[in-house]
């Protein structure tokens, strides 16, 4: 679990998880990115940055996640002595009223409420769930669609008795009480 935790970690470089379990996964994940920066320091000329590769591929198995490491990550914190990651309690969980935190690392400050930039509607057309189509459908039935003329219209009158309009009665014995 730790392995996934970090690999989500370096991936989106921030996670909401519970405070005991992003209390264990700081170490763990400060401790790949110190040895990525060593690699990178060492250079190439003795094999250090391969022997680092190795040494974290132990722990991570996911080579897209190392090669963003080794690339981005620990370039970013090249002048850093330590502390790449921090950790903000967020509240506690619904369920079962854990108290929860988000880790995330230095440099990639996650802003939950800023706005993410929304694709062009005339680029791709919206696609209708079932949702849609029931709604369609039922605009259909009712003659109440966009762009329709006010003939087309279908107009129900509310009848008494919140019926089909006819009392409906029960037959009685004949010849009896």
């Amino acid at each position: 679990m730790l392995r996934n935790q970090a690999t989500a970690l370096l991936k989106y470089e921030h996670i909401n998880t519970t405070v005991p379990k992003a209390k264990e996964l700081r170490p763990f994940v400060e401790r790949l990115i110190t040895v990525a920066k060593r690699g990178l320091a060492a250079g190439e000329a003795n094999g250090r940055v391969l022997n680092a590769r190795r040494l974290v591929m132990e722990d991570l198995q996911d080579r897209e996640i190392v090669t963003k490491l080794f690339d981005t990550i620990a370039p970013r914190f090249a002048e850093r002595q330590g502390g790449y990651t921090r950790l903000m309690r967020t509240g506690f969980r619904r369920g079962d009223s854990a108290e929860t935190a988000m880790v995330e690392l230095i440099g990639s400050e996650f802003d939950p409420n800023a706005k993410t930039e929304a694709p062009a509607e005339d680029a791709k057309p919206k696609s209708k769930g079932v949702g849609g189509r029931l709604r369609a459908a039922a605009e259909r039935l009712r003659g109440t669609k966009k762009g329709d003329d006010d003939s087309r219209k279908v107009t129900a009158k509310p009848t008494k008795g919140g019926g089909a309009g006819r009392k409906i009665t029960t037959p009685r014995k004949a010849g009896g009480s």
